[in-house]
This record gives C-alpha cells, structure tokens and sequence, in this order.
C-alpha cells in the first residue's frame, strides 16, 4: 500500500531541507499551496507540517507561514560538571526558571529509588534551565529532606544547586547517569516548547554521599534539536579500572 498523503507531503518538504533547497529561515509553501501542489485538503498538509515541527525541522505559528527551522551546532556536555558551569564553558548565559520546590511526604516508587520508608519527608524541584535565554532542559529532582531543607533559603534562579550544597556540606559521592529518549509529556511541551510525544532526551541521574547513601534522583529533560549525548572513549592511558564507571563526553 502507498504511503498516506501527508506522509509523502513531509518527506518530500524534508528532502527539500536537508538538501538545502529550503535554507534555514525560508518561508515553506503555504498550506493553500501544498494542499494544490498534492490535491489535497488542508488535513493531510497540516499532519505533515506538524511531523516536521515535531522532528525539529520546521518552526511553526499563528498567522504566518511555516519557516525552515535554524538549527545550531550541538556544544559538548559534561554531566560531571554542573550546567551553570557547562553553560559558562561555553560562551553561553545560564538561565534558570524555578517552577516549584515542595515538601512531601514519599511515595513508593520514591521511597524504593532512595531506600527509604514510604511517607518519608522529601523535597521536590522543578526547574526550567535556559542557555541564552532559550528553553533548554527541564529538571526534575528529589532530594532527601536533609539535604534539600537548604535550598528552601535561597534563589534557586541564581544558583547552581550542585555547588550550593557543595557549599552546606553536601558534597556528591558517587553518581550514577542513565541516558534514553522518551516522548516528550505535556508539561515538556508546556515549558520547553516542543510537541506533546516528539522526541526528547533525558538523563536520569542517582547521586550518593561519601557513606553511599542516595541523596538526589533527578530526571533531566533536554531539547533533542539542542542537545546530544555522545559517549567519549577514554585515553588507554587513563582509562578507569574495570568496573568504575566513565561518561564524559555528552552532548548539546
């Protein structure tokens, strides 16, 4: 069987992206235009203009045409290295958007990730984090109440939240990253700008004390069209004896 109509319409329009007959910033034909090009209605050419948007290729709004996405060079991430200081390293402005802390009592799976008791106190951030002032990542993390009471005192806005616990006393042990793509929730979509279900990036980290107690689980939602990871392979020379874990080289 044939590909459905607006599947056709988008691979035809990506072609014409990627091969850079649609430069970055050009104007894509209008809906009244694809829908005579392909006889069509305007159904199947809005689906296919919303693939596009979703894969990053095509900015989209109310009242104008649809315009080839610009698409910036990805910057290399360190996850051992807190995003304020990423960001600097950079050359870009770190921006942070707080959109709540709270005290909870702990559900089970949270309970379970921390090894802890069900109802135990935890404290809970959601913190929209920009580079140049453009949505980047959505952190989601959970600390012990111990360690996340301090943060309650200060602009998490204005701080990065790694180094003021450093600073209280708090500092990291051993962390553990975990890297997948999951579709994008509404509240991504909300905060970061992307469509409901496109592809993101999240890294999932588990941080223990010196003693190995778990102190923060956090989900970090990334821009896929912004950020990616890569993995680097360590030099032979310094490579880390077998077993101890090595991610350096992620990427935005």
């Amino acid at each position: 069987m044939s590909k459905v109509v607006y599947l056709r319409i988008a691979d035809e329009l990506r072609e014409r992206i990627v091969s850079g007959q649609l430069a970055p910033g050009a104007d894509v034909p209008t809906e009244a235009e694809l829908s005579e090009l392909w006889q069509t209605s305007r159904g199947p050419v809005r689906n296919a203009l919303a693939t596009l948007k979703a894969e990053g290729l095509v900015d989209t709004g109310r009242g104008r045409p649809a315009r080839v996405a610009r698409r910036e060079p990805a910057q290399a991430l360190d996850v051992n290295i807190p995003f304020t200081r990423w960001a600097e390293s950079i050359g870009a402005v770190p921006g942070a958007v707080t959109q709540h802390i709270s005290r909870r009592r702990s559900d089970a799976s949270i309970a379970e990730e921390f090894g802890i008791a069900v109802g135990d106190a935890v404290v809970e951030v959601l913190r929209l984090r920009l580079l140049d002032g453009r949505p980047t990542m959505l952190e989601r993390l959970v600390y012990t109440e111990e360690v996340g009471r301090v943060l309650f005192t200060h602009d998490l806005d204005r701080v990065s939240i790694t180094e003021l616990l450093a600073d209280a006393g708090f500092l990291r042990g051993g962390v553990t990253h975990e890297i997948d793509a999951i579709a994008a929730e509404p509240l991504d979509g909300e905060l970061l700008g992307v469509a409901e279900g496109s592809p993101i990036l999240r890294l999932h980290r588990v941080s223990r004390d010196s003693e190995g107690r778990i102190t923060e689980v956090s989900d970090d939602h990334y821009r896929s069209d912004i950020v990616r990871f890569t993995l680097a392979t360590p030099d032979p020379q310094t490579r880390p004896a077998p077993g101890a874990p090595y991610l350096r080289g992620l990427t935005p």
